[in-house]
């Protein structure tokens, strides 16, 4: 999985040619989850903290992330996204 950003022990990464809706994955040690650009929905295992910075981060950035989207699709070279400082 190519990585998007790194923060706080938590990686964010995107597959290329992944199935819709647009969507980024998150690690945070043995926790996984997929997070929905457009909603912030999640499915799978993240603590709750973990869970906050990630949806604060993709507030943030959500134009960047929709943007890496379409060059995942198109299997592009994905841009790096600023970290939550």
């Amino acid at each position: 999985m190519p990585e998007i950003s790194r923060f706080l022990g938590i990686v964010i990464g995107m597959f290329y040619r992944d199935h819709g809706p647009a969507h980024f994955h998150a690690v945070y040690g043995e926790h996984q989850a997929t997070f929905a650009i457009e909603t912030g929905l999640m499915t799978g295992d993240l603590p709750p903290r973990a869970r906050a910075l990630v949806l604060d981060w993709l507030a943030l950035h959500r134009v960047e992330l929709l943007r890496d989207w379409e060059l995942a699709r198109a299997g592009q070279p994905l841009d790096r996204i600023p970290p939550l400082e």
